[in-house]
């Protein structure tokens, strides 16, 4: 089928076009470097009335480090609420038929949760560390809803971990939490410097690798017609590691050998992000995760071929 994947020169929109393409889909991937800014609705309009996909793929987002999310806040809730909002006025207007499949991060989930099951999304408040994000995110959710009530837009959501694999920015202050780290070791392996760390390095996560990410997709277009996929569900493993447990993974890998130490005056953000995995397993039982070690030692790959950044 058509296919347009948003933000799929990106870091996991890479991934997706990859994964889909691989499966047989007509795939076009779409982000600014194409001309195409979603904060425009007439380009939003001229893109999908041009390309007129079956399905549509959102991995486009402003977002970046907590610092970033925290220190650019405005910035991050304004562009990102302007693009989401385009797209769905977009394709109720020109392409209501299609189906919009969209990724969302589990920093839209309350903060104080130790478990992230689908139900509890509106439980609480968001963690004000990603609070300009996470509303985004969860504002998601509300445009689903609403634009199927109205206009009967399909749309397929999937909760998310913090992603990590190849093809993001080596910019700390940009990159995904995880790839961050790996890209920051390879660096001072390669200078033999020592490493800071943020935060105290006790916050547990999950993480998801962003081919497996891609992989659950074409899964879920693979049976497109089904309509439990209509209810969202978590991509879950129900299984964490503290960032500094992360840290000896991304160490082992790189064969770092010198000092680590901790800025304790860098956030932590949450304490726990752990996804509830009952509803994945239901809907794809068989599906195999790539081994965290696996995925982390691939990404190091990925850094140490661009490496001097």
């Amino acid at each position: 089928m058509r296919v347009l994947v948003l933000g799929g020169h990106g870091f996991a929109g890479r991934s997706v076009v990859t994964a889909l393409r691989a499966a047989g889909h007509d795939v076009t991937p779409a982000s600014r470097r194409d001309g195409l800014d979603l904060t425009s609705l007439d380009q939003t309009l001229a893109w999908l009335t041009a390309q007129k996909p079956e399905v549509v793929v959102n991995c486009a987002a402003l977002v970046g480090s907590l610092n970033f999310v925290t220190s650019l806040a405005a910035e991050v809730v304004d562009t990102n609420l302007r693009m989401l909002t385009n797209l769905y006025r977009a394709l109720a207007e020109r392409l209501p038929t299609a189906v919009l499949v969209q990724p969302v991060a589990n920093c839209a989930f309350p903060g104080e949760l130790t478990l992230y099951r689908e139900q509890d999304l509106w439980s609480g408040p968001i963690h004000r560390s990603v609070l300009s994000y996470g509303a985004t995110r969860r504002m998601m959710t509300v445009l689903a809803e609403c634009y199927a009530m109205q206009h009967g837009l399909r749309t397929i959501t999937l909760y998310t971990p913090n992603m990590y694999g190849p093809f993001d920015s080596p910019d700390p202050n940009k990159a995904h939490a995880l790839n961050a780290l790996c890209a920051r070791v390879v660096k001072a392996h390669a200078e033999h410097a020592d490493i800071t760390a943020w935060g105290t390095g006790a916050p547990v996560r999950e993480w998801l690798y962003a081919g497996d990410f891609a992989r659950v997709i074409a899964a879920v277009l693979a049976q497109l017609p089904d309509k439990r996929w209509d209810t969202p569900f978590n991509i879950g493993q129900k299984a964490g590691l503290s960032i500094a447990a992360l840290l000896e993974l991304v160490i082992a890998a790189t064969g770092y050998a010198g000092a680590v130490q901790w800025d304790r005056d860098k956030p932590d953000g949450a304490p726990r992000k752990v996804m509830d995995d009952v509803l994945f397993r239901q809907r794809l039982p068989d599906f195999a995760f790539t081994p965290l070690a696996d995925g982390i030692a691939a990404t190091v790959v990925w850094y140490r071929e661009i490496y001097p950044y």
